[in-house]
């Protein structure tokens, strides 16, 4: 018989919390686990690699709904890398909308910083958020 792993366990295992594998139950990227005689559950190694691959795509920014496209991947290994590729460019076009949109903050900010004013109504970034539009 293999081991089987109580919930806490997996968690330690994998890297994830509870509440996210109840989460991931509840969306079904991870299956439901077989019940103890107890009503606890318990998962085997296959829950442990499963919710790894999980937490490792959640932790590369990628949404739910494309681990469960990545999971299904990774389930059918004969079938074409294609929409996993397709899924990475995408993936990468967004993160570097994010940058350029981070820079632009960061460049907003550096500039409203250290204004000196003595009180709020001669602070920049009061001034700013007041205005119309942050440049």
């Amino acid at each position: 018989m293999s081991a089987t792993y109580s919930i806490g366990t997996l968690g330690r295992l994998s890297g994830v919390n509870i509440e996210t594998i109840r989460y991931y139950e509840r969306v079904e990227l991870l299956p439901a686990p077989v019940r103890g005689e107890n009503g606890y559950r318990r998962y085997d190694a296959d829950a442990v690699e499963r919710l790894a691959f999980v937490r490792r795509g959640r932790e590369l920014g990628f949404s739910v709904d494309e681990i469960r496209t990545l999971l299904k991947l990774a389930d059918h290994p004969e079938h074409p890398c294609a929409d996993a590729d397709e899924m990475v460019v995408e993936h990468l076009a967004d993160i570097d909308g994010k940058i350029r949109d981070l820079k632009r903050m960061r460049k907003a900010l550096r500039e409203l910083a250290l204004c000196h004013s003595e009180t709020a109504a001669h602070c920049r970034l009061v001034q700013a958020l007041a205005s119309k539009s942050i440049d």
